[in-house]
């Protein structure tokens, strides 16, 4: 059986019961709210391609749409990405921004994660670009100006709750990784690691790469330890780096992401939060961990 998945953002809660009646008009099925103006369901719709009839339906509200499979809908394990997914911000831009290069390593950023540039390259580039940073600012700016993506934390959490296994894999940094997955809650984090001399960056980056392939393998292996199969897992991203993992994932969910990932990903969040994540297994407000 198939569900059509209807969410929103918490902070812009522009789903009501209008639009989703006015949408299982046109699918058929039966609706179950999850939670009142945030994420409701529709059980079987009967459409050819309900995902395109609900976002016809839709027009220009900020109300995503996705399908997914009632079969082990909740996964027991998630594998995500770190900048501009769990966190706010891509943390090799605000480090160049304190040498006062942050529009050109932001632009390098961008042409990476839009799969234009090699990533290994780019990202050795970019931490090259910074050599000299002292870690008191690179301490600093993990502090002030890095901020955790909404709904993150009841996403691991509830997950966990309900016997998940969490990890954060980042082809950015330890420097970050280590710091923020505690703080969200994850089981484990897993990056790359800028080398220092003294309390300096050395511009360069330990081998091997944290990169796309390392994504996919951590995810095959943490459903393999669990003999688990690949429809169990969940994996989150928004850039090219991700998109192997996404696509492997029994629910891989492009968020917010660049937009030819949007377009090879199965599901495609671009208003709702992290916690939409819990909406398309189906949890519902009162299972979720805040």
């Amino acid at each position: 059986m198939t569900i059509l998945c209807l969410i929103a953002n918490p902070a812009d809660p522009a789903l009501d019961s209008t639009l989703v009646a006015a949408i299982q008009h046109e699918t058929g099925g039966e609706i179950n709210w999850l939670h009142q103006r945030i994420a409701c369901e529709i059980h079987s719709p009967k459409a050819q391609a309900p995902v395109g009839v609900a976002r016809n339906v839709i027009g220009r509200r900020a109300v995503d749409a996705a399908l997914v499979s009632s079969e082990g809908r909740r996964k027991q394990v998630l594998v995500a990405d770190m900048d501009s997914t769990m966190i706010e911000q891509e943390c090799i831009d605000e480090l160049a921004d304190a040498v006062g290069i942050k529009a050109e390593v932001a632009a390098i950023t961008e042409r990476a994660m839009n799969g234009e540039l090699d990533f290994e390259q780019a990202l050795r580039t970019r931490v090259g670009l910074i050599k000299g940073l002292e870690r008191r600012v690179m301490e600093e700016i993990r502090r002030e100006r890095i901020t955790l993506a909404p709904g993150g934390r009841a996403l691991i959490h509830t997950m966990k709750a309900y016997g998940a296994v969490t990890s954060l894999v980042s082809g950015g940094f330890t420097f970050f990784a280590d710091y923020f997955a505690k703080r969200i809650g994850f089981d484990e984090a897993i990056a790359n690691v800028l080398e220092f001399e003294g309390d300096r960056l050395t511009g360069t980056v330990a081998s091997p790469i944290v990169d796309k392939a390392t994504k996919l393998r951590r995810l095959q292996e943490l459903a393999a330890d669990r003999n688990l199969p690949m429809s169990a897992t969940m994996a989150v991203g928004d850039g090219a780096n991700d998109l192997d993992m996404i696509k492997a994932a029994g629910i891989g969910v492009a968020l917010h992401a660049k937009p030819h990932v949007a377009a090879e990903a199965d599901v495609t969040i671009d208003h709702g939060d992290l916690t939409a994540l819990l909406y398309l297994q189906g949890y519902e407000e009162e299972d979720i961990v805040r």
